[in-house]
């Protein structure tokens, strides 16, 4: 339970389901942490062998990860889990902002209330 125990690294798994990221996409796609906790997390799912760190030598540096073959195996506990979290909201009548936010934001377009503070 340690692979995937502590806040971030199922989300971190979760977004690397579909395909390659960059550090920098992984941050934007978790803003409630801060980059020193996803590099933490990072590391320490190289290190069980669910993710591989794949850089690239060019100035500046290209850093992307990507799922193990390993870590595939934990796709259908992630989206076992994600349906099931959906399905608890809409019992309780409530659906986070998380889950709109991550929606807009893989279809590129801006938070509502960032679209709101910049017009």
């Amino acid at each position: 339970m340690s692979v995937l125990g502590g806040l971030w690294k199922p989300v971190l798994v979760f977004h690397l389901l579909e395909g390659r990221l960059r550090f920098n996409a992984l941050c934007r796609l978790t803003p409630n942490a801060t980059p020193r906790m996803v590099t933490l997390q990072l590391r320490e799912l190289e290190t069980d062998g669910v993710i591989r760190r794949i850089v690239y030598p060019e100035v500046p540096p290209k850093v992307e990860y990507e799922l193990t073959e390993f870590g595939r195996t934990l796709e259908p506990v992630l989206i076992s889990l994600r349906d099931w979290g959906e399905s608890f909201q809409r019992h309780c009548g409530t659906m986070p902002d998380a889950v709109a936010s991550r929606d807009r934001l893989r279809k590129g377009r801006p938070s509502t209330a960032s679209a709101a503070r910049h017009s």
